[in-house]
């Protein structure tokens, strides 16, 4: 018997994730390069679009996420976590997501795309140019040192600085001799 046919009654000829009963073939999600029962799903034509082009996205259509992603396939847990991932900043994903039971495996496979993955903010300086470790920068303000008596005037230079791995606002360097933390927005790369 083919995929498509055992699919087809796994999912009793309804898409996985919405219910259509229409336009519907099996979607293998990434990183699977080859189609098995068990790494793939029966996806109507509108969320096989929706998933692959994320500019096409209609979050309204993604509500039924509520009930599918209570499925026991990891193929269609792969897609919701993803699916409810992209569309988190929409606000009711979130608590499905929370609610979403994925084990530790199917979670892995599930962020291998890189789906969701929030990229690391940048630190930059007040010209919103990006900082490395090792820069030179320029104060573009009169800055009162706190705990010190100094004052760190405009137009200093501060040589090799450090970047504050727990806040891309932060940077520090030496002025006068001593160790400060700078605001990025008071600084411009030399």
């Amino acid at each position: 018997m083919s995929i498509l046919k055992i699919l087809e009654e796994r999912s009793s000829h309804s898409c996985e994730l919405c219910g259509a009963a229409e336009n519907f073939a099996v979607y293998t999600p990434a990183p699977a390069t080859h189609e098995t029962v068990e790494n793939s799903l029966l996806a109507c034509s509108t969320c096989r679009a929706q998933i692959e082009d994320p500019t096409a996205t209609d979050p309204n259509h993604w509500r039924c996420l509520n009930d599918s992603m209570w499925s026991e396939v990891p193929a269609v847990k792969i897609i919701a976590w993803r699916m409810l991932t992209r569309l988190r900043a929409e606000g009711w994903p979130v608590d499905l997501l929370d609610m979403l039971y994925i084990d530790d495996e199917t979670l892995s496979i599930a962020r291998e795309t890189g789906e969701g993955e929030e990229a690391a903010p940048k630190h930059k300086d007040s010209n919103g140019i990006e900082l490395s470790a090792g820069d030179n920068v320029v104060l573009v303000k009169d800055l009162d040192v706190k705990g010190s008596s100094i004052t760190a005037k405009r137009g200093t230079t501060v040589r090799n600085i450090r970047l504050d791995p727990d806040n891309h606002e932060y940077i520090e360097g030496k002025v006068d001799g001593q160790q400060i933390v700078i605001l990025t927005k008071y600084v411009k790369k030399a």
